[in-house]
């Protein structure tokens, strides 16, 4: 019982450290939206977004955010709007590194607001 009320408390910490680190807090210049900038690689554009539901249940697909430094944004993905592979914001965050979507991990509902935009 222990170590799921640690894992629980550690699953919660890492939420409240997710959104309040660089990844999301990066300044936005269009003012669009209350989530982060995400720059989609597959399409060379970034697209600001809204935090719809935090935290979804680990039920269904998922597909995952890198973070990183990509210009304008703090975190990527490969697929966008009108691809295949696009699960219209249903994100997960690989927390532990480990490479698989597991109860450590952090997932949310934020779609993604087009049109996308060039860095300028």
């Amino acid at each position: 019982m222990k170590t799921v009320t640690t894992l629980g408390a550690v699953a919660l910490l890492g939420s409240a450290l997710i959104f309040s680190s660089p990844v999301f807090s990066k300044e936005r210049e269009t003012g669009r939206g209350t989530g982060p900038v995400v720059y989609v690689t597959s399409q060379g554009l970034y697209y600001d977004s809204i935090v719809v539901a935090d935290p979804l249940p680990q039920k269904g697909s998922f597909q995952q955010l890198i973070p990183g430094e990509f210009g304008l944004a703090t975190i990527a993905t490969e697929f966008g709007p009108g691809e295949v592979g696009h699960l219209g914001g249903r994100w997960w965050i690989d927390l532990n590194d480990n490479g698989m979507q597991d109860d450590e991990d952090k997932f949310f509902l934020c779609p993604l607001l087009g049109p996308g935009r060039v860095m300028m």
